[in-house]
């Protein structure tokens, strides 16, 4: 990795810089709990990931779509039957998730401080606008940021947009976050860099099998380790 060639790194948010997956599947959780007397446990996460999968282009990413799946799927499990009671909890269940206190992931705000100094530091990052910008205002890491992109969507395409709007060239951009195939993929494939981060959960969606050998791409176990990377 040429961290010379670097001017700007951009940041996922969502078990990058904050844990978000666990609190979606621990919500998940109690909703498959109300559904029992339907369907089995297991199913009824089945469906809904099937339910948000046909959502995603109507919905797009976030706890508003997941909501409304929730909804979705419980109708039509139960084959319109069950009480309104369900509803109703769905939607306690998607309100207690977008009023969830941020939980930092150890070293983030460490690791900013330190490549501030350096380098244009940018959030891109895909969901609800919403309910990012919450996110990162309740975060208290806004100001280490040059600019806050949050994207329908992290394509080849998404990237290009926005590295044209922040005047660099792709081999300018590094891109580091927890998912293969949005934060690293696309931006190897535009000619910018990745470093990967796993996170211990990874939404079903954003899984991918796939080894990658590159000289633009770097695995690292946490968010403290891309310093010596990046800085001299």
């Amino acid at each position: 990795m040429n961290k010379d060639r670097i001017k700007v790194i951009a940041f996922d948010a969502d078990d990058t810089l904050w844990v978000n997956e666990p609190f979606f599947q621990e919500t998940e959780r109690k909703f498959c709990t109300l559904l029992e007397d339907f369907i089995p446990h297991h199913n009824v996460s089945q469906e809904l990931f099937k339910t948000e999968m046909a959502n995603l282009s109507l919905y797009g990413y976030g706890v508003k779509g997941f909501m409304l799946s929730m909804i979705e799927t419980a109708l039509r499990v139960s084959d319109k039957k069950m009480s309104a009671d369900v509803i109703v909890k769905a939607i306690e269940y998607g309100k207690e998730l977008l009023e969830r206190p941020i939980e930092m992931l150890e070293g983030v705000e460490a690791v900013l401080q330190a490549l501030k100094k350096e380098y244009r530091l940018v959030v891109a990052t895909k969901g609800d606008l919403l309910d990012q910008e919450r996110k990162l205002k309740k975060s208290g890491l806004a100001h280490y940021f040059h600019h806050i992109e949050i994207m329908s969507d992290k394509q080849q395409a998404d990237y290009t947009k926005l590295i044209r709007h922040l005047d660099i060239a792709p081999e300018s951009f590094l891109m580091v976050g927890n998912s293969l195939k949005s934060d690293v993929i696309p931006v190897l494939e535009i000619g910018g860099y990745g470093i990967h981060i796993p996170y211990h959960t990874t939404w079903e969606h954003e899984q991918v099998v796939q080894t990658i050998t590159h000289e633009r791409f770097k695995q690292v176990q946490t968010i403290t380790d891309i310093l010596p990377e990046l800085l001299s």
